[in-house]
């Protein structure tokens, strides 16, 4: 069960454990077990690779560590089979993962509410204090939820506070019924129209007219009803069916809790790739960084800290104490007290917008009313008419009543809601051959009068997968295309260019994403910066995790407020030049702060003294990349006998690493990247008459980079503004400058409905495409709201 895989290491071992790949519960249960060990200095567990890597004195032996491990492994084995034989008459149990102490034991709880109790649950429970925690400090948000960031809640009082505020969910939008759906297609007032012709007809003895104006509605309303119940279930098909977890802290023991179960004053213990299950004030933090681009639109994961903003009207994106529903953990740990649950969340306040605004009526809508009701003027005039002057001529009423209804039935359209919707239905079945689904029928005509599309950037104009574009290596700028490296027209291969290749090999070491191989493929799991580094590798063709086999990583240092560099300690190959008791430093952080600590730098393959010319010529190259809107990281390395590691890990920048003259490699530029052809589409919107306006949450440098990039002000100059205080601005000022602005930058969830009311308040018809939580609103508000597929968000949808 318990394999070992790498020995050779002093006081280090890798051993592969049966079960634990993709088992959270398996490693809380290993972690348990190796930190209460004695003589083990640190250890690492990967759910990727299903590996665990420990560091251990010379008082153990690696048979007495898989022991150990075996035995925590095994223990999870054996409670999962008895809750699985358990007899199905049996209570319901929630597992736990093992406490950190390893104690505590599966507690019996309620059995699970039905969807239909859980919506009423949720729709009763009572109001949440609502507060701007973020300004609030530690202790004090401790004390209002009566928290205990040691123990967690007790069950008793989580159970009580479940019942009060009902389960952590958003309050959903009921689906549309196969009825309504079916009704929705009568709605229009010529069908009306036939409608109440047919029951004259009907009341005045002519059923044979009767069923042929009834035959004509109910055809056309079978084709609408069927188009669109096909897109329906096929958006449906596409919705997540995963149930969150999060990992909390109750009666001191760590739990493996339904996101649903979590309620205000819950301890969540954030972990890389986990879900963050609430609304959260940060208590504690190690080098924690999260993804929020679906709520907030920021590309780049935030870096957060436990201290308080004092600050009012802080944009969401820089509250960097709190941690949101529905985002991610990307690297380093945390822990944080729930201040808001369900629709408190800021997820769920998006929800209420989403709930609040209403689609306008559609072109076709509009004109078909406009026609409709002249057509209910015009022609009851005119048979009001003929109804008086044939009764003034001597007709019988009931015989100029028919010839009333009949002139009547005559001047409505029965073809144009049959041909109209054949045509739309045609529309659609041409659009799901290009991979499109379209909701409603009359959004069809809607795509044919759009004046102006609204592009959200994150996750739809870009990939939101940070990705390395160029690199500065040997005084030689090089751009980076889907894993190739050119310069100057030409491609260059890394293993001919030393210094790229060291610049490569360097970002893979000092770098704590993990990474595996399934099948025929690389998994690679960490933040998105590092990330970025591991995937530029691997298409240049190295093998990143032999590479770290033949450099075992020893120790590391993050980077902190004060030093913003990472360095890691390796141990050489036997075979290496260095020198037998030599380890390797590895160091990668703030270009200026990774330069003043060189004394080297790599050219043309040769070690070369660092002259105060190659420093300029090095912080111009960066200042270009920074200009360009890219993230910049320098990197260097060096050889030391591992004494710069004995020194608290808070003085790395002193004198110690000063000691050791650091080689300087290069720079490294990463951005979230434009999908391709994008920039093409741009070219024939504007070909099209179709004006272009990007919509992001991103800073302005990198918005305004993105715009120019893509041409959105067909050639003129790019006006950009930055939204945070969009909420103040009078709808009439919104209204004009909506018209100016190519790119707004910092916007939240309800700025992004704002722009596209304003750009409808000003007579146009607005499209508006986005895959994030924050799109929402603005997706339902606008004329067409077109949503990514398989990489957005059930919100979105």
């Amino acid at each position: 069960m318990v394999r070992t895989v790498h020995d050779t290491g002093k006081g280090r071992v890798r051993f592969k454990v049966e079960g634990l790949y993709r088992s959270d519960s398996v490693r809380s249960n290993i972690e348990a077990a190796l930190r209460g060990h004695n003589g083990i200095s640190d250890f690492s567990i990967s759910v990727l690779t299903g590996k665990v890597l420990v560091f251990f004195n010379s008082d153990n032996t690696v048979e007495t560590i898989r022991a150990v491990i075996k035995e925590a492994a095994e223990a999870h084995s054996n409670f999962r089979l008895t809750a699985e034989q358990a007899p199905p008459t049996a209570p319901r149990q929630k597992l736990s993962a093992a406490p950190e102490n390893g104690s505590g034991s599966p507690s019996t709880v309620e059995p699970r509410k039905s969807r239909r109790q859980l919506r009423r649950s949720v729709i009763h429970a009572e109001e949440q204090q609502e507060e701007p925690w973020h300004q609030r400090g530690i202790a004090e948000v401790i004390t209002a939820k009566d928290a205990s960031p040691s123990a967690g809640l007790s069950n008793n009082a989580a159970s009580e506070r479940l019942k009060h505020f009902g389960p952590n969910l958003l309050p959903e939008s009921v689906p549309r019924s196969g009825i309504s759906i079916f009704f929705d297609q009568f709605k229009s007032l010529p069908v009306a129209l036939l409608g109440v012709a047919a029951g004259v007809s009907i009341a005045t003895g002519g059923l044979a007219d009767a069923l042929v104006i009834a035959g004509v509605v109910v055809i056309n309303g079978v084709i609408g009803y069927t188009t669109e119940t096909q897109a329906e279930k096929t958006i449906h098909s596409l919705k997540s069916l995963v149930r969150p977890s999060a990992l909390c802290l109750r009666e001191g023991t760590l739990s493996t809790l339904p996101a649903e179960d979590i309620v205000p004053g819950d301890i969540l213990v954030l972990r890389p790739g986990s879900y963050v299950g609430a609304d959260a004030r940060l208590i504690e933090t190690h080098h924690l960084s999260i993804d929020e681009s679906a709520l907030t639109g920021e590309s780049m994961p935030v870096v957060k800290d436990i201290k308080a903003i004092d600050m009012d009207d802080v944009p969401l994106a820089d509250r960097t104490n709190m941690v949101y529903m529905g985002t991610l953990v990307t690297g380093g740990q945390g822990v944080a007290v729930v201040v808001a649950t369900g629709r408190y969340t800021e997820i769920g306040k998006i929800q209420t917008l989403v709930g609040e605004a209403r689609p306008p009526e559609t072109p076709m809508e509009r004109q078909l009313e406009l026609m409709g009701t002249q057509l209910v003027f015009i022609s009851g005039a005119v048979c009001g008419l003929v109804f008086l002057i044939g009764l003034l001529r001597g007709y019988g009423f009931l015989t100029m009543l028919k010839s009333s209804i009949a002139l009547a039935v005559a001047a409505v359209p029965e073809g144009l809601p049959m041909v109209a919707t054949t045509t739309l239905a045609l529309g659609i079945r041409t659009m799901k051959k290009h991979n499109v689904l379209i909701r409603h029928l009359d959004a069809v005509e809607t795509l044919g009068s759009v004046q102006t599309i609204c592009l959200d950037k994150t996750g739809t104009i870009t990939l939101n997968r940070m990705t390395v574009v160029t690199v500065f290596a040997g005084s030689k700028r090089m751009r980076v295309s889907e894993g190739r490296f050119s310069s100057a027209g030409r491609d260059l291969n890394p293993y001919e260019h030393d210094e790229l290749l060291r610049l490569i090999h360097i970002s893979c070491l000092c770098n704590e994403s993990e990474v595996a191989r399934e099948g025929g493929e690389y998994v690679v799991s960490g933040s998105a910066t590092e990330n970025a580094l591991i995937h530029v590798a691997l298409s240049g063709g190295v093998d990143v995790p032999a590479l770290r086999e033949k450099f075992p990583l020893l120790k590391v240092r993050h980077r902190s407020d004060n030093c913003n560099i990472m360095v890691t300690l390796h141990e050489m190959p036997p075979t290496s030049s260095a020198g037998n008791d030599a380890n390797m430093i590895a160091v990668k952080g703030s270009p200026q702060e990774v330069l003043s600590l060189c004394a080297w730098h790599m050219k043309d393959g040769q070690k070369l003294p660092l002259t105060e010319d190659d420093r300029q010529a090095i912080m111009i190259e960066n200042e270009k990349m920074a200009g360009d809107a890219l993230r910049v990281l320098g990197f260097a390395y060096a050889y030391n006998d591992g004494e710069i590691f004995v020194l608290d890990r808070h003085d790395i920048c002193g004198a110690a690493v000063e000691s050791v003259a650091l080689v300087w490699l290069g720079l490294s530029g990463m951005m979230d990247p434009v999908r391709n052809g994008v920039r093409e589409l741009i070219g024939r919107y504007h070909a099209a008459g179709i004006d272009t306006v990007m919509i992001t949450g991103d800073q302005g440098p990198t918005a305004y980079a993105i715009g120019k990039e893509l041409d959105l002000s067909m050639g003129r100059q790019l006006e950009i503004l930055d939204s945070t205080h969009l909420g103040n601005i009078e709808p009439e000022v919104l209204k004009a400058l909506s018209e100016k602005v190519h790119v707004f930058a910092r916007v939240s969830p309800a700025n992004k409905l704002q722009i596209v009311q304003a750009l409808q308040a000003s007579g146009r018809v607005v499209a508006m495409t986005g895959d994030g939580i924050n799109d929402g609103p603005a997706l339902k508000a606008a004329d067409i709201g077109i949503a990514m597929g398989h990489t957005g968000t059930d919100v979105a949808r």
